[in-house]
């Protein structure tokens, strides 16, 4: 079973394995959230003029408002970082109100970076700061502020044993995704992950819990409101200083919230604004095909920040993981998205064989999710092609790879996110039913059902289980563990290409998470968490450190909750 609390049966009953939909993205932990559209369903976008994703700030007479409330800190969004931020601002003392766009929150992401939790010193686990903090920077390209990522390896620990905490006293336990079995791995890993292993849980009605319970009912006990379908419209100003919002209500009224203490803002980044990803993304959005964001990620924080004065990232980036698979006449791109027909191929991020559309190995494949995926600006099409075969199972408990890729335990047990016996019992079987996965029983029928030159890719596979007989791959450097061959049959391959999870730029911050201004200052009262935030992440998502963006987000935003609650009142 696995650690979210459903079993296998579970996990493969009414599911159509490429079809995933709600209940099989419940289990992504870190790489994906609670509440996601399904997978053949197009996600909704935001409605913004292509020619100009930002667009004016709303401008709302006073006499179209109806109601006015009154908090001192104000969350908006009830997602992961709103609910660590409202808990925190609560247990500090605050009058906290939380508004959200849907009927309920978006859910907490598992699969938490941190480092020095007490998780960790149980299995001796340690991370250098310093070691972090300069793999951080060469993956960003250097576009982070680096006081940032070091104020997440010095409060990342503690708010993981709070959240731990939070899951004991309801009967949850959390681990650490230890690492440990890897000591020849080419890329550097750090074992950062937790999450909760859901697994007999029991929220009081014979359900598993979730995250978005145990918080929920935590916050509402230490005094937090929420109002649920309410969606921000607009930041409000006084003298320089941030005091609430006006937003929309589920009857389309405008409401006003004033905040005495603050207004945090982390409303989930801008990943479904289909008109800010082609402005601001073109290069990325030409590699993905499926979009896996959360609800609501349509840039209305963002833009919300940007209208109050708040300095937006000047370089622009996205989480993308190879676990998209295509149609054989399928391109990625913002069609692609649109359309939305895709097959969710969690096998994309094992380090079988892959070759470009002319039947050549390109890459050395054990490398980093996005990395194979920024090397399709390079190949035909912006894709490749994964290809195994029938003895795949055997080869990915070889592979041990890390955080939600891994489909075997971890070196403590801690459970994988998905074990290989679910993709190889419902999910594989479902990609082929559903022509996403195409399966033969020789290389050359596998090379016509997927398009490939078939002299080519045989001599590319012989080449590859030369290589992987000798134990070397003098070809791409490819770790020895990590080879596998392609002799027993059925033949399997997918035209592979990029997931959205998330976008990783936003609007810049303090150490206090206070928006910066366009001239580097603070603007008081404003404090921006989670994908709204920026000066954390560019270029590539560091995934191998297993939730680095959701454990900043948590981290941040118990932070700002603390720092909100601590205010004077205005």
């Amino acid at each position: 079973m696995g650690k979210k609390g459903i079993s296998r049966r579970e996990f493969l009953k009414g599911t159509a394995a490429s079809a995933l939909g709600v209940a099989a993205l419940g289990l992504l932990g870190g790489c994906a959230a609670e509440n996601e559209p399904t997978v053949n369903e197009p996600c909704p976008t935001a409605e913004s003029a292509a020619d100009d994703w930002l667009g004016q700030e709303p401008q709302i007479d006073a006499e179209a408002i109806k109601e006015t409330l009154e908090t001192e800190v104000l969350v908006v969004g009830a997602g992961t970082g709103g609910m660590f931020a409202a808990c925190s601002a609560a247990e500090n003392g605050a009058k906290v109100l939380v508004v959200e766009k849907y009927p309920t929150g978006g859910g907490i992401r598992d699969d938490l970076g941190a480092i020095n939790s007490r998780y960790q010193k149980e299995w001796g686990t340690q991370i250098d700061k310093f070691d972090y903090i300069t793999e951080m920077t060469h993956i960003a390209n250097g576009h982070l502020d680096q006081r940032l990522v070091k104020l997440f390896c010095e409060e990342s620990g503690e708010t993981i044993d709070w959240y731990g905490d939070r899951l004991a006293e309801r009967g949850v336990e959390l681990w650490h995704e230890a690492g440990g079995d890897d000591p020849d791995d080419r890329y550097k890993h750090f074992p950062t992950g937790h999450s909760p292993r859901w697994t007999g849980s029991d929220d009081g009605e014979g359900n598993s819990l979730n995250g978005n319970i145990v918080l929920t009912d935590y916050a509402l006990q230490h005094g937090v409101e929420f109002r649920y379908q309410t969606t921000m419209i607009k930041l409000t100003k006084e003298n320089g200083r941030v005091t609430g919002i006006i937003a929309k209500d589920a009857e389309e009224n405008y409401i006003q919230v004033k905040a005495s203490k603050g207004v945090i803002v982390c409303t989930g980044g801008y990943s479904l604004n289909y008109d800010m990803l082609q402005a601001l993304q073109p290069e990325n959005v030409a590699m993905v095909g499926r979009n896996g964001s959360i609800p609501g990620a349509s840039g209305d924080g963002i833009k919300a920040c940007i209208w109050a004065g708040g300095k937006f990232d000047e370089t622009h980036s996205m989480m993308m993981f190879d676990r998209a698979a295509l149609k054989l006449d399928a391109k990625p791109g913002i069609d692609q998205l649109k359309k939305g027909e895709s097959g969710f191929f969690w096998m994309g991020s094992q380090p079988f064989l892959k070759v470009n559309k002319d039947g050549e190995r390109f890459f050395n494949e054990s490398g980093t999710y996005e990395g194979i995926l920024h090397t399709d600006e390079f190949q035909k099409d912006h894709c490749h092609f994964t290809l195994f075969d029938n003895d795949w199972t055997e080869y990915v408990q070889k592979f041990k790879t890390h955080g939600c890729s891994r489909l075997i335990a971890f070196p403590n047990n801690a459970d994988p996110n998905i074990p290989y016996q679910v993709i190889a019992e419902g999910m594989l079987p479902g990609l082929i039913a559903d022509g996403f996965v195409q399966q033969a029983d020789t290389i050359e029928e596998l090379a016509d059902k997927l398009g490939l030159p078939k002299e080519k890719l045989a001599a590319t596979v012989e080449r590859y289980n030369e290589l992987y007989d000798r134990g070397v791959d003098e070809d791409f450097g490819k770790e020895a563990h990590r080879m596998s061959a392609l002799r027993t049959a059925p033949f399997y391959g997918a035209k592979n290409c990029g997931y959205i999870l998330c976008t990783m730029d936003g609007i810049q911050i303090d150490l206090n998470m206070n928006a910066i201004d366009t001239e580097g200052n603070p603007i008081a009262g404003l404090y921006v968490v989670g994908n709204d935030s920026g000066a954390y992440f560019s270029a590539t998502y560091p995934n191998l450190s297993t939730g680095a963006a959701c454990g900043r987000t948590v981290t941040f935003g118990r932070r700002a909750g603390r720092i909100a609650a601590a205010q004077e009142n205005m």
